[in-house]
């Protein structure tokens, strides 16, 4: 009975995460198929690019939004897991709804990359370690212009930060681990960005008069 429960609730945080808000808004707004321009991919870049940028950004929002009302909401309240200590809960709540992101069941479990949905999870667990990633993110947006490049180093960067200021967590071992394999698939669903930016291809994003843009990477 109590597996079940458990697994009734990671199911509801993987339908939260599932959404596909960038598919949803292009739809809505103009009547576009997201995964059919651009980049292909569903993402809030993508949206920024294709759609405008007042709805990557709301696409952007509500995809950050997704992760977090999974962990800190969903999450504590829940009835299942008994025995993990509120972290670890809030990492299954978490890597369940970053699962529901990158293979949507809505888009024939082709979804995001989970940069906007990861950042919320992360942001419900570790708020501190979170907004320095995101500093992290944004120094190197500044100053290389690619959104796929900064969200691999901010992603890489977390780790560490988890081992600088979350090291005392009764479960930090299993937190750790867990965490570790969340940036290996977000790195993996980098892999094109990665190959592009390895050949030169990558675009970056300009604001201004430039319409070139990054590849997406939410």
């Amino acid at each position: 009975m109590e597996f079940l429960q458990n697994v009734l609730w990671l199911l509801i945080a993987y339908l939260i995460g599932s959404i596909p808000t960038g598919y949803i808004i292009a739809k809505r707004i103009r009547g576009l198929d997201i995964r059919e321009h651009g980049s292909g991919n569903v993402g809030a870049t993508n949206v920024f690019r294709v759609v405008g940028k007042k709805w990557g950004a709301i696409v952007l929002a509500i995809d950050i939004l997704k992760g977090w009302l999974v962990t800190a909401i969903l999450a504590p309240t829940a009835t299942a897991f008994f025995d993990f200590d509120l972290a670890l809960k809030q990492f299954y709540f978490g890597a369940a709804a970053i699962a529901g992101h990158t293979w949507t069941p809505w888009l024939k479990l082709k979804g995001g990359k989970g940069v906007a949905t990861s950042a919320g999870v992360l942001l419900g667990i570790f708020p501190l370690g979170t907004i320095l990633a995101t500093l992290i993110w944004a120094v190197c947006f500044a100053v290389w212009r690619y959104v796929s490049l900064a969200s691999i180093v901010s992603a890489l960067s977390f780790p560490i930060l988890l081992l600088i200021f979350y090291r005392d967590l009764y479960s930090f071992g299993a937190v750790f681990l867990i965490t570790l394999i969340l940036v290996g698939l977000l790195i993996y669903n980098h892999r094109s960005n990665i190959e592009r930016l390895r050949r030169g291809e990558e675009l970056r994003i300009e604001f201004g008069k430039k319409k070139n843009s990054s590849s997406t990477s939410s």
